[in-house]
């Protein structure tokens, strides 16, 4: 990857393009500083502090949430109206005519995801603001003529309208920077979470605690095995032959070659678990927001807890269902099968049509059920590894943040090596 860099920054046009993705970053962390008038830091922070799934948000808008900075939202909503849209588009026959319109209809579906992303970022701001917070006193009602509704109207206003500015940084990004914009914006949300929460030890060691460097040190061991490991299966992939038989057409003659299709283990990359982490985490959130069912609330945080064997129980389970739903969505066997019998492509010993479809939906599950089991373990073996450097270690890198500071990075380095080989490319062609 760093000799990818050096070649990047070699280009004119590449360097141009990844100094204004930083610029543009820059903007983005800013806007993560800038405070919010109305609300009371501690409090807040303590509010969300108390709910795993607005913890891993926090985190992955670079403890913006919890801070409750312009920017809390992040780009939390943009993400959710891209999944919703993206499901729609599978169940709606409208939008999957859509979507295969080619740029026009790509173009019609952004409008939309955006009309949604502003919806989903003033439903947010009402769920997580005006009522989270305000159980614990957050919200600081002097300010507007003590009238909450007032300070709750102001600030739902204040955090949609910084969700869309994060939005219209990310789609700047992708499409004048390098990579995809809003997948940048979740990268350098974590890698801050992180680096603040490394910075804050050594701190403690100048002001004389020298015995943390100790952990520092097990922690960043335990952190470089983790992402070895995390990269070497997500490079993982099984790849399927497929031949294609020769035709003759006038007096010219096509195909006879060899291609695979490739099959990842994580093909679902990071969507099973948020999926898994929204859904055991909703039911809390929920009750907290009804003071009738306090007794409620009480039973499930004493079962369902975050370290409990029910909480393990569950998220386990629901995992697995995401992760072979997930499959379901990416990997169609039945299209697959079409496209490849459509071109004269075979798969060697099975016939076209539906025994390869079946073939292939066999294998899909075979290697999405490895895939829910390496989710599985490894949403909870690096906070378990990570204990050993310290609890106050133990939140640095979330499970969702490794899996995604992988994802992006393998991404951004496909990015640069493809730029330069067009750059390259253009020049022998001059």
């Amino acid at each position: 990857m760093f000799e990818t860099i050096k070649n990047a920054f070699r280009n004119k046009d590449i360097r141009r393009k990844i100094l204004l993705t930083l610029l543009l970053l820059a903007v983005f962390r800013l806007g993560c500083y800038i405070p919010v008038p109305g609300i009371d830091r501690g409090q807040f922070e303590t509010a969300i502090t108390g709910n795993d799934f607005l913890t891993l948000m926090s985190g992955i808008t670079g403890s913006a949430l919890q801070n409750a900075t312009l920017f809390a939202l992040g780009i939390g909503p943009y993400i959710n109206a891209s999944i919703i849209m993206q499901l729609l588009t599978v169940g709606i026959p409208a939008l999957e005519r859509m979507s295969k319109e080619g740029e026009e209809g790509r173009k019609k579906i952004s409008n939309i995801t955006r009309f949604v992303t502003i919806v989903l970022a003033v439903v947010q701001s009402i769920g997580i603001i005006v009522l989270f917070g305000n159980q614990q006193g957050a919200i600081r009602a002097d300010r507007f003529l003590g009238q909450t509704w007032l300070a709750g109207v102001f600030l739902t206003i204040v955090y949609t309208a910084g969700a869309m500015l994060v939005m219209w940084l990310g789609e700047r990004i992708t499409d004048f920077g390098v990579s995809n914009g809003i997948s940048m914006i979740i990268f350098i949300g974590i890698l801050s979470t992180a680096g603040t929460a490394i910075l804050e030890k050594f701190k403690q060691v100048f002001n004389g605690e020298v015995n943390q460097l100790w952990n520092i040190g097990l922690f960043l061991v335990l952190a470089v095995l983790i992402f070895f490991a995390v990269v070497y299966v997500d490079l993982a992939e099984r790849k399927i032959p497929v031949n294609y038989a020769k035709q003759v057409r006038g007096t010219k003659m096509y195909g006879g070659q060899s291609s695979v299709i490739p099959m990842k283990i994580s093909g679902g990359g990071v969507m099973p678990l948020i999926f898994s982490f929204a859904i055991i985490s909703f039911p809390n959130m929920i009750m907290s927001l009804v003071p009738k069912w306090s007794n409620a609330l009480t039973w499930w945080n004493e079962h369902f807890s975050n370290g409990t064997i029910w909480y393990i129980l569950a998220l386990c389970v629901l995992i697995f269902i995401f992760s072979f739903f997930y499959a379901q969505i990416q990997f169609n066997p039945e299209d697959v099968s079409k496209s490849i019998q459509q071109n004269g492509g075979f798969i060697q010993g099975i016939r076209p049509g539906k025994p390869t479809a079946q073939y292939l939906k066999k294998i899909n599950n075979r290697i999405t059920l490895f895939g829910a089991i390496y989710l599985t373990l490894i949403a909870f073996i690096p906070s378990v590894a990570f204990s050993w450097a310290g609890q106050d270690l133990v939140n640095v890198f979330s499970t969702t943040g490794i899996l995604i500071v992988v994802s992006v990075a393998l991404e951004f380095d496909k990015q640069l090596q493809s730029q330069i080989m067009m750059k390259n490319y253009k020049g022998f062609l001059k």
